[in-house]
């Protein structure tokens, strides 16, 4: 499972005064919590800070690549601050996002392709969300052949279902789970992720939902997620379903987690 720690956003109360601060060590800190916690990718959004995101996240991927030798999540729709950050980054960043939409797929690609970046690719367009799974399959599809034709590896795809709360749509769970299924089918080279605590928005006990949404979510095949590495339990879960998924062979990493002190019975 690829997990994309999710905790350096300026949306959270407190990342937004330390970025704009340019609190050095506390994001840092942050970082490297995330990277000892099992994250693959650590996510630096700045959306917040509006005209001075590209600056704020420039300084964000150098200041955690100082101290974390991991790849960074570059999460903005805005293609000036996400090209002053991958121009910094080191390694192969992923970028957070793509989609159909005709502004947002022209002004990501040439980024992508430039810098040789995996890339998250929402399933919609400039019609907007669709509904069901067969339609953002379609959706899917058509950009799918649009990446793949300008050059981008299946494998540096990251199809997003879009997870939307079940406070508002209590049936968007299970056609999640349902698009994941076809995703998986059709796109057996790229992988799946969705950011998992969307489904929970509104709700009480919300890492309750987080967790249980995850596991299924894995059993229909989803391969990496937008989380909190710090949620002990949520991680502890995660490491038993890949067991049970067979994702983990001879439960080979779970015993060593489980050696270690890092799981929550």
């Amino acid at each position: 499972m690829i997990i994309v720690g999710e905790r350096i956003n300026t949306s959270r109360k407190t990342i937004e005064p330390a970025v704009r601060n340019r609190d050095t060590a506390f994001i840092q800190q942050t970082a490297k919590d995330q990277a000892d916690a099992g994250a693959h990718y650590i996510d630096v959004n700045a959306g917040t800070l509006l005209e001075d995101e590209p600056a704020a996240l420039e300084w964000l991927v150098k200041t955690v690549q100082a101290v974390v030798d991991k790849p960074l999540c570059i999460d903005s729709p805005n293609a000036t601050a996400t090209e002053r950050a991958v121009s910094v980054h080191q390694g192969k960043a992923l970028i957070n996002s793509i989609s159909g939409e005709t502004n947002r797929f022209n002004s990501m690609l040439p980024l992508v392709l430039k810098y040789k970046t995996s890339v998250i690719a929402l399933c919609m367009d400039d019609d907007g969300i669709q509904e069901t799974p067969e339609k953002q399959l379609e959706k899917a599809t058509t950009l799918s052949k649009k990446l793949f034709d300008a050059g981008v590896p299946p494998e540096d795809v990251y199809f997003d279902p879009l997870v939307r709360p079940i406070s508002a749509s209590p049936e968007s769970g299970l056609l999640v789970l349902e698009t994941i299924r076809l995703f998986k089918s059709q796109f057996p080279n790229s992988h799946i992720i969705c950011g998992l605590s969307n489904v929970s928005f509104g709700l009480p006990n919300r890492k309750l939902l987080n967790t249980a949404f995850l596991l299924m979510c894995m059993a229909a095949g989803l391969d990496a997620a937008i989380l909190d590495p710090l949620d002990k339990r949520l991680m502890s879960l995660l490491a038993a379903g890949e067991v049970l998924l067979n994702r983990d062979p001879f439960a080979e990493t779970y015993i060593a987690l489980a050696r270690d002190g890092k799981l929550e019975a």
